[in-house]
């Protein structure tokens, strides 16, 4: 469920404003949208961490996404790399790395979405490992087109 007058898809935020999991399509509040992935541990297949279609409406922002993490051991780590796709063409490509933090283990990307997109942040890690949890989010804001 979103808030009155807001989100498209997700898990939402009820009236109440409690967390209630990962957004993992695009979240709208007002002038204001967001989506985050939650936590994902590392595979070395494509893994989809957000997909959604935009509406009528384009957006700015940012897509921040953050490399293998292990929680309990943050010495260990991959190296990510990430693809933003619209419309099923890749048009941006990251690299996150820390398992010898020698690259940036966050990294973003400026965004801008045009109306009725589909888009998917896809992550592809050096090694399988469950522990170590890579995440992505997307904040932003959003302007109406005229029908």
């Amino acid at each position: 469920m979103a808030l009155l007058g807001g989100g498209v898809g997700g898990a939402g935020n009820p009236v109440g404003g409690s967390f209630t999991g990962p957004a993992e399509a695009l979240e709208v509040i007002g002038d204001h949208a967001y989506a985050y992935s939650g936590t994902f541990g590392a595979a070395t297949s494509s893994q989809t961490l957000l997909s959604f279609t935009s509406g009528n409406y384009y957006f700015v922002g940012k897509l921040t996404v953050n490399g293998g993490t292990e929680i309990t051991t943050p010495g260990n780590g991959t190296v990510t790399s990430w693809t933003l796709s619209m419309n099923g063409q890749t048009i941006a490509v990251m690299l996150t790395e820390t398992a010898t933090e020698d690259m940036p283990a966050t990294n973003s990307n400026d965004v801008i979405i045009p109306p009725y997109t589909e888009i998917e942040v896809a992550s592809y890690s050096s090694s399988d490992d469950a522990n170590s949890l890579t995440t992505a989010i997307m904040t932003g804001e959003i302007y109406r087109t005229r029908d």
